[in-house]
């Protein structure tokens, strides 16, 4: 059986140049503008995400603690007082991100509760 013509000679070559050239071009436009991902990286995405969703539910309950312990005001005032990077540890310190069930305070928590505080 005879080969077309198409895939014989210069034409198959030609043939085979544009396949490996198509290819290569529609992995790197969907890798780079289309927004395709490899296995890896998508765990790593999906990770963060519900990590912070995790942070952004819990936060609020941070602030609840805060805002019903003992000298509030207070202890609101010399939140304020702290630098940025110091709050943090300010409200883990004072135990109003260690949540029920866990045994210590968690610092995303902790970080955003501060953030919400301070009407970030």
């Amino acid at each position: 059986m005879q080969l077309p013509s198409i895939f014989q000679g210069e034409s198959r070559t030609r043939l085979l140049q544009g396949a490996i050239f198509g290819a290569v071009a529609t992995l790197l436009i969907g890798f780079v503008w289309g927004g395709w991902v490899i296995k890896s990286t998508a765990e790593k995405q999906s990770v963060e995400a519900a990590e912070s969703a995790v942070v952004t539910a819990l936060a609020p309950i941070c602030v609840d603690n805060f805002q019903n312990a003992t000298e509030a005001s207070t202890n609101l005032e010399n939140l304020k007082k702290e630098s940025s990077y110091m709050q943090t540890g300010f409200i883990e310190k004072g135990g109003w991100a260690v949540l029920p069930g866990s045994d210590k305070a968690s610092y995303g928590v902790a970080r955003a509760c501060a953030e919400l505080l301070n009407g970030s």
